[in-house]
């Protein structure tokens, strides 16, 4: 097993689903862990601790089809600081769309790094519909796949892993429209105006 540096990449990170993920995760992994928030910004003392990590847990949500600015930078950093032993690099991915594919671009802009940076790529876990999977009679499918994920770690076997609610496309769009609604109509704005592209008048 070993010790895991799990690294909230959200731009969101206290408050962020990506926390929720990596409070689960935490439920099913039996070493010690270490956690890190990106938007602490403090990435170089961050780097210095993943010295003594055998594992690196990235944690993030899809954006625009790839990868947050908040977990770029902090790759960018992890990219020119000179690790003596570099650990394995594991992802938990969650995206807005049903469909976990969605999450394969920003996959695969992970992987490039190991492969250009020298770190052994591990387990990886999508989630399609991460915004809402906890929320539903579907938690347990996630909880699930994340203690496999876990397991995957702890026995060193790299291991692909993917989950989403088992509803059609149609059915998942009319309920993340009707949730968009009601929080507009919470904050006082119509579904014409969360449609319109002005932002400001």
């Amino acid at each position: 097993m070993g010790k895991l540096m799990i690294v909230n990449g959200s731009p969101r990170a206290p408050k962020s689903n990506s926390k929720l993920y990596a409070e689960i995760f935490k439920k099913f992994y039996s070493d010690e862990i270490l956690e890190y928030n990106v938007t602490s910004r403090k990435h170089e003392e961050c780097c210095k601790k993943l010295d003594r990590c055998n594992h690196l847990l990235l944690v993030f949500p899809l954006y625009a089809d790839g990868l947050p600015v908040t977990l770029i930078n902090f790759l960018k950093q992890l990219e020119s600081y000179n690790l003596q032993q570099k650990p394995t690099l594991h992802v938990i991915i969650n995206c807005g769309f049903i469909e976990p594919m969605q999450n394969d671009v920003a996959l695969d802009m992970i992987k490039f790094f190991c492969k250009q940076n020298g770190f052994n790529m591990g387990s990886i876990l999508s989630i399609g519909g991460g915004e809402a999977i906890l929320k539903t009679p579907f938690a347990f499918m996630v909880r699930g796949k994340i203690k496999k994920f876990a397991k995957s770690i702890e026995k060193r076997t790299r291991e692909e892993f993917s989950v989403t609610m088992p509803i059609t496309k149609k059915t998942y769009i009319k309920a993340s429209t009707q949730y968009w609604v009601n929080y507009g109509k919470r904050n006082n704005v119509t579904k014409e105006q969360m449609q319109t592209m002005h932002i400001e008048k």
